[in-house]
């Protein structure tokens, strides 16, 4: 199994040799970025298997990189928040990224999260397993999602979220118990975290998501799968 490579991108030189000291500990390799728009051009030659993004960054803002990754592929991203800043958690999750961890942070919790990332987007399902729904085709083993025939790229949290709430149509799912399957772990999490989640999935699968057709709210406890 070839070395897993991340992009830490932190204005912080401390912050980044400390994440890089974790990350390498457990057999990454890490690549640092201290702005923007050294992290897009480091994205675009070194080809990184995920990015550890802070949102604050100097002249590119973390939003705007992310935006930018986001719109060119569905590599995984966490973003590094200030910890009381929920505005920042929401707005960053909305442009893409897949999961948070807040500042100041536990190096030991980042590396958990990093993992927990990689199993998401690395998992092979069993093989065979596709799910069609409407005009949605969901295959599990190769991790792809078609609607109408067409190719739709989702990040690894999407692509989870999808699958879960498609294998359990009416199902009804409360925002903890998506966070609690998606995440794959016991850190805590924001429950609102999922609600941008659902709005990024929205805008790549629903013919109209103002008024979805198969993720569906269900007021006051969380969301289902319409059966179609």
């Amino acid at each position: 199994m070839p070395t897993k490579k991340i992009l830490v991108v932190d204005d912080e030189k401390k912050i980044v040799d400390i994440v890089r000291a974790y990350l390498e500990r457990e057999g990454y390799h890490v690549i640092a970025a201290y702005d923007g728009e050294s992290a897009l051009s480091l994205v675009k030659t070194e080809g990184p298997d995920m990015v550890v993004l802070d949102l604050m960054l100097p002249g590119i803002s973390g939003w705007d990189v992310c935006r930018t990754l986001r719109s060119r592929s569905d590599i995984p991203i966490i973003m590094l928040t200030a910890r009381d800043e929920v505005a920042d958690r929401i707005v960053g999750l909305e442009l893409g990224a897949d999961d948070y961890v807040p500042k100041p942070f536990d190096p030991k919790e980042l590396v958990s999260r990093v993992r927990a990332l990689f199993r998401r987007s690395d998992k092979k399902m069993t093989p065979g397993t596709v799910i069609s729904t409407g005009d949605l085709v969901i295959d599990s083993e190769r991790r792809s999602v078609q609607r109408a025939g067409v190719p739709v790229e989702l990040t690894p949290t999407e692509f989870d979220l999808l699958k879960i709430l498609a294998s359990n149509p009416g199902r009804v799912y409360s925002r903890m118990q998506l966070l609690d399957l998606v995440q794959g772990n016991s850190f805590e999490g924001y429950d609102r975290t999922i609600d941008s989640h659902v709005k990024n999935l929205r805008k790549k699968i629903e013919p109209d998501p103002e008024h979805p057709r198969y993720i569906i709210t269900v007021y006051g406890v969380g969301y289902k799968m319409e059966e179609n």
